[in-house]
């Protein structure tokens, strides 16, 4: 791993909880240190295997939100995404520490902590199948994409955004904010909603995709959808 490459991916990480623990005004909160734990053990493992291992997507990782041949539409969905997951970690500290809004019960704590740790597993899973698993919607045709039915891929259409789903349900649970469930299925709409956009991309530029989803009929949920 580049040092520039290092600091960069740090830089990121680091925004997270610099943001948790402002919005909730003290460093006197368990849950987030657990995770902060899980994100940052477990972001960093995830980082330092792709370096070693797929460099390729490592680099396409670190490419940013917004990138040349990205669909317009997906550009809007992640200037939408930003704003709207960062302003989620903001009410997510302001009702569980600093407003005291909300009671999580220490099961359902504990139930939030074992989903993030799911959900980066299944991210890492993905990582390992496909190493076309770019942050953006387009097809990179100077790496020679190709569709990937392996591994998760053969259950579902979309596992990435499947760990991520778990990942997320887990978030508010941990951090003890019943606000923070409520507003995410805004997330996980637009997430739906990215989906069809980058199927449709697929779809007309990636030969063998629309015989793939034919195969693999769910999209996110094994035997939901």
């Amino acid at each position: 791993m580049k040092q520039a490459d290092f600091i960069k991916a740090a830089l990121w990480m680091a925004l997270i909880p610099t943001l948790l623990f402002l919005s909730a005004g003290t460093l006197d909160w368990p849950a987030a240190w657990i995770f902060l734990a899980e994100y940052l053990i477990g972001g960093f493992a995830v980082m330092l295997w792709l370096a070693r291992h797929d460099p390729g997507l490592f680099k396409e990782r670190l490419g940013g939100a917004f990138q040349r041949g990205q669909t317009v539409w997906d550009k809007v969905f992640m200037g939408f995404i930003i704003v709207v997951w960062y302003g989620w970690l903001v009410l997510i500290a302001l009702d569980a520490r600093r407003w005291r809004l909300s009671y999580m019960p220490a099961i359902l704590s504990a139930v939030g902590a074992l989903l993030i740790a799911v959900g980066l597993v299944v991210v890492w899973l993905t990582f390992r199948e496909n190493s076309f698993a770019a942050p953006v919607v387009r097809i990179q045709d100077e790496r020679q994409q190709r569709v990937i039915s392996t591994g998760p891929y053969a259950i579902v259409r979309h596992p990435m955004y499947s760990g991520a789903s778990v990942y997320m349900i887990g978030m508010p649970l941990l951090l003890g904010s019943w606000l923070g469930l409520l507003i995410l299925p805004l997330i996980l709409g637009a997430l739906t909603l990215r989906i069809f956009i980058e199927e449709a991309v697929l779809r007309k530029g990636l030969p063998g995709y629309a015989q793939y989803a034919a195969r693999v009929r769910y999209r996110l949920v094994p035997g939901v959808w």
